[in-house]
């Protein structure tokens, strides 16, 4: 078997490569390239700046394209299975490389465009606002429905306030702030060496050097990284904005059902975002033993089973209650 051969076997291990065109829009991933030196073709700045003036601009949008990326969020695997798989494969002396095919299948729904991009404008960041806008959207009349729901006096005041903890703070401030992480971890422990002859379709464990082969360090851009929590985000605020909303009248109850299915939730969507932020790294080829992103999960889960032991013991929390009382004071 061929240098070439094992570029190709690692490539279609780590990110399955669709054919053809998709409904999804532009979603994807940084690279540099290998006569940057490390550094991308398109400034950072302008980059920024552009991705500003677009989000103000509608007609620059492709909203249909940010809903189908939605849709398919919803639609990814199992957080729990592939914590345990991660943990099975490196009991095995593997390093997680593979995993199940469902776990492939979401990682191709959520991520394919990252190769079309790559090749077509040689950075894989997102650069349509379109999936911001909807999310701050979708936060501000779901703020708007909970001011209304816990009958806050000032509706209007209320609703403002607790659309700026959503938007603000939750979505874009700890968005900030774990994207600067994931992307710090990404490149100070997580790189491996790439060669140029797989720079675009993929990329390789470090092979000898040759005179024909050029290694290129490669790096995972910061709005990438932001890009990866945004998509994170969908599936928590379906959760904790929509699910819950419906379940108020039973999860702000002071019963065992009520602190059972609160915790659940609140579980499940912890547990998916940092499922969704696990795929967006793993998806990127030049990253190895991504799996740390999935430890939080075991957080999650700990957490669970802690408060589901204390409750007897009038050491349980209600999280939905926790919420009320943190924004609404009830």
């Amino acid at each position: 078997m061929t240098a070439k051969d094992d570029v190709s076997g690692f490539v279609r291990s780590r990110l399955s490569i669709p054919s053809g065109s998709n409904g999804f829009g532009s979603s994807g991933y940084y690279s540099a390239s290998p006569t940057s030196g490390g550094t991308s073709t398109m400034s950072v700045t302008m980059s920024v700046l552009q991705y500003l003036s677009r989000l103000t601009d509608i007609s620059q949008m492709d909203l249909q394209s940010a809903l189908d990326q939605m849709l398919s969020l919803l639609a990814c695997g199992n957080p729990l299975s592939s914590l345990l798989a991660s943990i099975s494969s490196r009991g095995g002396g593997g390093v997680g490389v593979s995993s199940s095919s469902h776990h492939h299948q979401a990682t191709q729904k959520v991520y394919k465009l990252a190769y079309y991009r790559k090749q077509t404008k040689n950075h894989w960041a997102r650069d349509d606002p379109a999936f911001v806008a909807v999310q701050i959207v979708l936060l501000a009349l779901s703020s708007l429905a909970y001011c209304i729901a816990f009958r806050i006096d000032g509706i209007f005041l209320s609703a403002l306030t607790f659309a700026f903890h959503s938007i603000v703070v939750n979505y874009l401030g700890v968005g900030l702030l774990v994207a600067s992480i994931g992307r710090a971890v990404s490149n100070a422990h997580l790189l491996t060496v790439t060669s140029s002859n797989a720079a675009v379709g993929g990329s390789a464990t470090a092979q000898p050097s040759s005179s024909s082969s050029l290694h290129v360090r490669q790096t995972v851009e910061f709005m990438y990284a932001f890009d990866i929590h945004c998509n994170a985000f969908f599936p928590l605020f379906v959760m904790l904005y929509g699910v819950q909303f419906f379940l108020l009248p039973i999860v702000l109850g002071r019963n065992f059902m009520a602190f059972f299915i609160s915790n659940v939730l609140y579980s499940i969507a912890f547990g998916r975002y940092f499922y969704v932020t696990h795929l967006g790294y793993r998806a990127l080829p030049f990253l190895s033993n991504t799996e740390i992103f999935l430890f939080p999960i075991a957080g999650v889960l700990f957490l669970f089973i802690l408060n589901l032991i204390g409750y007897p013991f009038g050491f349980g929390w209600n999280a939905s209650r926790i919420m009320a009382h943190l924004y609404f004071e009830t």
